[in-house]
């Protein structure tokens, strides 16, 4: 049964950091594109990071860049959110997501491109 669990989220002030853990089991998420994704209260899910299979080649949403790092461990199938400098605005449920790398020739910051979720981690960005 394939399956993605978060971890990491929680309350942290303005400025401070998290990371966000995405593990994956019974597939090989070496060989899919994973993909970081927020939902904040009253507005739609929204691409936030993502890492090709292949090749590693990483690809940011332009309100995270510089801030946020995903990296991918293969040995432990499990993918990281680093976020550092966080603003109220990142308050969001955070989602992982895996996409088959054959399907993709890299990953994408789109929803409809995934079709592996998981459910979701609460990360709140509050003084």
């Amino acid at each position: 049964q394939l399956q993605l669990v978060e971890s990491g989220g929680g309350l942290v002030q303005p400025g401070g950091s998290l990371r966000l853990s995405c593990a994956a089991s019974g597939f090989i998420s070496g060989y899919y594109h994973i993909g970081w994704f927020r939902q904040a209260p009253g507005k739609e899910r929204e691409g936030v990071s993502c890492i090709s299979s292949r090749d590693g080649r990483t690809n940011y949403a332009d309100a995270v860049k510089g801030r946020f790092t995903i990296s991918r461990n293969n040995a432990k199938n499990t993918v990281y959110l680093e976020m550092n400098s966080l603003k109220p605005e990142d308050t969001a449920i955070y989602y992982c997501a895996a996409v088959k790398s054959w399907l993709l020739r890299l990953c994408v910051l789109a929803t409809p491109s995934y079709d592996q979720w998981g459910q979701g981690t609460q990360v709140t960005v509050s003084s």
